[in-house]
């Protein structure tokens, strides 16, 4: 098959879709088919040459409505995308969040392919959000009826869009490179500490990290918390930590690929404590690869992802003495930690992305079977 993958992100910079995107792309081309991403280039960036990458238009980060930076991406040069679909001739046109402005409805409204879309996020549950919604929802509508197959990652990240089709969603959740986490020998000289990978936003929840390890650092003082990321609440955090008084308090910043394997080789617990707006929780994913305990935030993202042993890490992170009162059983009970391990061990092997390309070979064959010869 030929096959277009929409990602309407940059492309270039680490993401939950964007490495979605590429992993699949790999697993599809070793078993032959032919695959290329269609992506912006961010703004300010010269053309680059990347493998079997058409860029097409430009991307913007800016800051929402709702606490969270997203992108948006559009290109005026209509012929280029009239050219490049001319020439790809795709047979399968796979859309990763469609709802992005508009790069996708751009290429949507001139696709003689199948255009399947897969959503990945979860709509934030406040007012702010609603009201959002309520303003887009013409915009997204209008995608939809361009679509001739609808996938989600979770139910979570397919609620926005059963409100507004009864048309069938199949769920394939998102995938792992299992053998890029695989357990490390950990450093002997690493202290024992709680690891976050991130967006700083607030919908992250790291701000009850910190009022929960302020708790644990009463009784365990010792214990180092490491904060790996950037956004826009890194400074309000860093405040905070010093209002509470934390030593073992250590901001990463953005770090590298490479680096966050070393982290997660030389943490104790993984800690993601988001309080709304998860689908799915690849981060839980890349914990329990590498053989981490992850301790979890109750939004309906990651309670449907962490299913029995598993739901023994999820807390409600507003709750600080509680969740505190959960690292600290996490971190002082080997036996706790090996129930979990083991359960995670093989819970997470159907995530790997030959399970999920599978699935997906299987959905385009069918796709292309039920609507390629009718349009």
């Amino acid at each position: 098959m030929k096959i277009g993958i929409v990602c309407p992100y940059n492309i270039l910079k680490g993401g939950g879709v964007q490495e979605h995107v590429r992993e699949m792309q790999a697993e599809l081309k070793l078993r032959g088919h032919t695959v290329k991403v269609i992506t912006p280039l961010p703004r300010d960036t010269d053309l680059i040459n990347l493998a079997d990458t058409i860029f097409v238009g430009t991307s913007t980060d800016f800051r929402s409505p709702m606490h969270t930076s997203v992108q948006i991406s559009a290109t005026v040069d209509i012929e280029k995308i009239d050219s490049v679909l001319a020439t790809e001739k795709f047979d399968i046109i796979h859309f990763h969040e469609p709802w992005v402005p508009v790069i996708s409805r751009q290429i949507l409204m001139r696709s003689e392919s199948v255009n399947i879309a897969t959503f990945h996020a979860k709509v934030p549950e406040t007012m702010m959000s609603r009201t959002v919604v309520r303003v887009v929802t013409p915009y997204m509508k209008s995608v939809l009826k361009y679509l001739h197959e609808l996938t989600a990652v979770s139910e979570s990240a397919a609620e926005y869009a059963r409100s507004l089709t009864d048309a069938h969603i199949t769920f394939v959740p998102n995938g792992i490179n299992l053998e890029k986490y695989k357990l490390q020998p950990k450093k002997t000289k690493a202290p024992t500490n709680i690891l976050y990978v991130g967006r700083l936003e607030r919908r992250k929840g790291v701000k009850y990290l910190l009022q929960a390890f302020q708790q644990l650092s009463m009784q365990c003082p010792d214990v180092v918390l490491r904060i790996a990321g950037s956004g826009p609440d890194r400074e309000k955090l860093e405040l905070l930590a010093e209002d509470l008084k934390l030593k073992n308090v250590e901001f990463l910043g953005y770090v590298s690929e490479a680096e966050k394997h070393k982290l997660l080789a030389e943490a104790t617990l993984f800690c993601s404590p988001a309080i709304y707006g998860e689908s799915f929780g690849i981060v839980l994913l890349e914990a329990m690869a590498t053989g981490l305990v992850a301790v979890a935030g109750d939004n309906s993202g990651y309670a449907d992802l962490m299913q029995g042993v598993g739901a023994l890490s999820i807390v409600d992170p507003h709750n600080p003495r509680e969740f505190a009162r959960r690292l600290k059983l996490l971190l002082e009970e080997p036996e706790l930690r090996k129930l979990w391990q083991d359960w995670a061990a093989k819970y997470v092997k159907q995530f790997s992305y030959v399970n999920i390309v599978d699935q997906y070979e299987v959905l385009y064959a069918e796709a292309l079977k039920r609507h390629a010869s009718s349009d």
